[in-house]
């Protein structure tokens, strides 16, 4: 279950660099394109650090990618829920909701 996270953090991660960059490009925000490249860079770090074989930083690993799946959930699942999103906002609601889901079952296992 941890190689399935790793892949998945290092996936979202680059999927939310990403946006972070197509979302300055729309919206010419600076607090989109630092906030998603922060979370990105975060969730690739996460997913570095589930390689790695020593429990302490698998730990470390998970709760990054814990806390960088629960701000982006925080971000983007109230937009869907309020109004009518982008189809790009929903995809990021929908990875951060599964990457919370998948967090919590690598942390029981």
């Amino acid at each position: 279950m941890i190689q399935a996270t790793e892949i998945y953090y290092i996936i979202l991660g680059v999927l939310t660099l990403a946006g972070a960059v197509i979302g300055y490009v729309k919206t010419k925000e600076l607090t989109c394109l630092v906030g998603g490249l922060l979370a990105g860079l975060v969730l690739i770090a996460a997913g570095v650090l589930l390689v790695c074989e020593q429990t302490n930083l698998v730990k470390i690993g998970l709760i990054l990618g814990l806390l960088a799946t629960a701000v982006l959930s925080g971000r983007f699942i109230p937009k869907v829920m309020l109004n009518r999103a982008a189809p790009e906002v929903i995809v990021m609601a929908v990875l951060s909701g599964v990457g919370m889901i998948l967090t919590l079952i690598a942390f029981g296992r």
